[in-house]
């Protein structure tokens, strides 16, 4: 039988009521499957760092090189800064685990309304697949003249052929496996003449491996617009760091909710363990009232296990998230209704073991 070792760290907010329940479905999964989850829970974030100036241990990135893969709840405190939050954690995670994929689903499940009007699950089905190891998120630059009328800071971008192309065929090998076949390219390379049009040039040279994918670019802002608009056209997004960034709330968004949006941060050459989350965040204006959704950590950990190489679970775990959310009897606050983060995990369990 096989055994995953798995990472956890719950992190912060709601991390820690959403985790546990994403454990409890992958465990009753697992069982099914006939296979096991070893979890091994890490205390690391915000709270963290508030006793030990740091938000993980000292060597805590060597630690979990040994698991199988890391799965994470939120990270983030109204008492800790963003910038040391997120840079001194999640930053570090994904880009020394070489996890230069993130990877997350847009999609409306049935039983969920968009705020757009209108619009049904066929029309809402996209995937994001985002440089997550350099661009915008790399962190050179610094600051100087700090306190007088002349401060100035800088923040460099870096955009390297390496990481446009791997992530390009990524991406191309993703659509390439849809039904539809299309990948649309997020660019402002009509305003960033360096950056953006080495990441257009790239991408149209890895476009042609592909020649069964209809690709498009699109200038993000456009695209964005678009997500809006025209959602149906579109299928697989490819974006940079900052762009896929914010597209990919885009899309959490006309899903109906960010309690049910899950992501991935994928090592493809499986070196390093990868990380899965669901991308709400901590949310403290609700952290400890147990009504958090946990739909977005069960499904992100529904991605572990498909990276694991069990895809059956996967599906088990998505098909029953799809007949809870579709029964519209119990919802979460986020999706109009009073149950609580309880209440919507035994609905999946039944309705995974159904």
């Amino acid at each position: 039988m096989n055994t995953y070792r798995i990472a956890v760290i719950a992190g912060d907010g709601i991390g820690r009521e959403v985790i546990p329940a994403g454990m409890e479905v992958l465990t009753m999964a697992a069982s099914q499957g006939g296979f096991a989850c070893e979890f091994a829970e890490l205390p690391w974030g915000c709270d963290y760092y508030l006793a030990h100036g740091r938000m993980l241990d000292a060597g805590g990135i060597e630690q979990v090189f040994g698991y199988d893969a890391i799965y994470l709840g939120a990270i983030g405190d109204p008492r800790v800064p963003d910038h040391i939050s997120a840079r001194e954690l999640i930053l570090p995670l994904r880009q020394q685990l070489r996890q230069y994929v993130n990877l997350r689903p847009m999609r409306l499940l049935p039983g969920i309304v968009s705020p757009l009007a209108g619009r049904s699950a066929a029309d809402i089905d996209m995937v994001c697949v985002r440089e997550n190891s350099e661009g915008e998120y790399l962190g050179l630059g610094g600051r100087v003249h700090a306190g007088t009328p002349e401060e100035t800071a800088v923040q460099t971008s870096v955009f390297t052929r390496r990481a446009i192309e791997r992530i390009a065929r990524y991406g191309f090998r993703l659509a390439q496996g849809r039904p539809r076949k299309l990948l649309a390219s997020a660019t402002k390379s009509n305003a960033l003449p360096h950056t953006l049009v080495l990441w257009d040039e790239v991408v149209a040279d890895v476009a042609r491996e592909f020649p069964d994918v209809t690709f498009r670019k699109y200038h993000v802002d456009a695209l964005a617009a678009r997500m809006i608009t025209h959602p149906q056209t579109l299928d697989v997004v490819l974006a940079s760091n900052l762009f896929g960034d914010i597209l990919t709330d885009i899309g959490s968004a006309i899903s109906g909710s960010l309690g049910v949006a899950p992501g991935g941060n994928i090592n493809p050459d499986r070196t390093t363990p990868s990380m899965f989350e669901p991308i709400h965040g901590s949310a403290p204006d609700i952290a400890g009232k147990g009504i958090a959704n946990p739909i977005a950590a069960i499904w992100a950990g529904a991605m572990m296990l498909d990276h694991l190489g069990e895809r059956a679970a996967h599906d088990r775990i998505l098909r029953a998230i799809e007949r809870v959310v579709g029964d519209e009897r119990v919802r979460t606050p986020d999706l109009g209704g009073r149950a609580t983060t309880r209440e919507m995990t035994e609905a999946v369990t039944q309705a995974l073991g159904a």
